[in-house]
């Protein structure tokens, strides 16, 4: 803690307080102990913590995001220079840990919950992605970068969920174009293929710019969404809903429903409405209406396109049985 502070008192008193190199993050990350085996725990001031982890952390939980793995806890120990996320224009940046870093840049932006950041350099996870001021520009973990906005969303808003459209999107040359549709989202007018044109009169370039537009929004709140389909124009009107899957949790579109999977379509939660079918954690699904499921993205696929699953066949200790809905 000493040498930390010694360093932190000298750049304070230099003109340029940002460290070219991060060798001060890197003294930061070490002293603040905010890399922890496979979990991130950083302070934050007013006596916060900000932590990833895959397992639920000790101390008075504040806030948790299922979908990011994040809590924010109170902090019976605050650290003397508490982290801050980055608020000014993104400027250089390294990934760092409690011994090195690398500087790089974000080769692709995080597309909502379906696709985390890709950073250029390759550090052990978890890691800190920095500026040269040490302010957070993102939290680097095995699946990816959770970015900035994110983590400042999660921090200072009251929401507990996020919005959804009943879309999910990617980025295609000239395009943001839907590339899964939601069949259990009410009234879902998009289509496959649908390119996204703009939001709310805001012109729509990039598919992360458009998911935080999406996830960011109110539930029960009206957007106009304008679309090019085929050679034609439309604008629909949809009212955000509560967004189910994605991220750290399944993305079938079952979640909806009240099914949870995890990537071998196992259960790994169920709605009470299953309960009363007699299915259990742990049951893995095999068909659905007589078709052969093996991935979430398969099954994902099939529900797209077919809009029901009146039949699913279940895997149990080998032995195998329907559930007819």
């Amino acid at each position: 803690m000493l040498r930390l502070f010694l360093l932190l008192h000298f750049l304070f008193f230099t003109l340029d307080a940002c460290d070219s190199d991060f060798s001060s993050c890197v003294l930061k990350v070490k002293d603040s102990h905010s890399i922890q085996n496979t979990t991130l725990s950083l302070p934050l001031k007013n006596n916060q913590r900000l932590i990833y982890s895959t397992k639920k952390p000790d101390g008075k939980i504040l806030k948790y995001d299922k979908f990011f793995s994040l809590y924010l806890v109170e902090d019976t120990h605050p650290f003397a220079y508490p982290f801050s996320i980055n608020t000014q224009r993104l400027g250089a940046t390294a990934v760092v840990n409690e011994k090195c870093a690398k500087k790089g840049f974000i080769k692709q932006h995080q597309i909502g919950l379906t696709q985390l950041g890709i950073y250029s350099q390759k550090l052990s996870t978890p890691a800190i992605l920095s500026d040269a001021c040490c302010n957070v520009e993102g939290l680097v973990t095995p699946k990816g970068v959770i970015e900035k906005p994110y983590i400042r969303h999660f921090i200072t808003t009251k929401e507990k969920n996020y919005g959804d459209l009943g879309l999910r999107v990617v980025d295609t040359k000239g395009c943001v174009r839907v590339s899964a549709v939601d069949p259990f989202f009410h009234n879902n007018p998009f289509k496959k293929g649908d390119c996204i044109v703009a939001f709310d009169k805001k012109k729509v370039k990039f598919a992360s710019q458009l998911m935080q537009y999406i996830l960011f929004s109110k539930i029960n709140t009206q957007h106009k969404l304008k679309v090019r389909r085929a050679k034609t124009y439309k604008t629909f009107t949809v009212t955000t809903d509560k967004r189910y899957g994605g991220g750290m949790v399944s993305d079938t579109f079952l979640e909806r429903e009240g099914l949870y999977f995890n990537k071998q379509l196992q259960l790994v939660s169920l709605s009470k409405k299953f309960q009363n079918y007699g299915l259990e954690i742990g049951d893995k699904l095999i068909q659905v209406n007589g078709v052969k499921v093996k991935t979430q993205k398969e099954l994902r696929e099939y529900l797209q396109e077919k809009k029901r699953y009146n039949s699913l066949l279940f895997e149990r200790n080998k032995f195998q049985f329907f559930v007819h809905l």
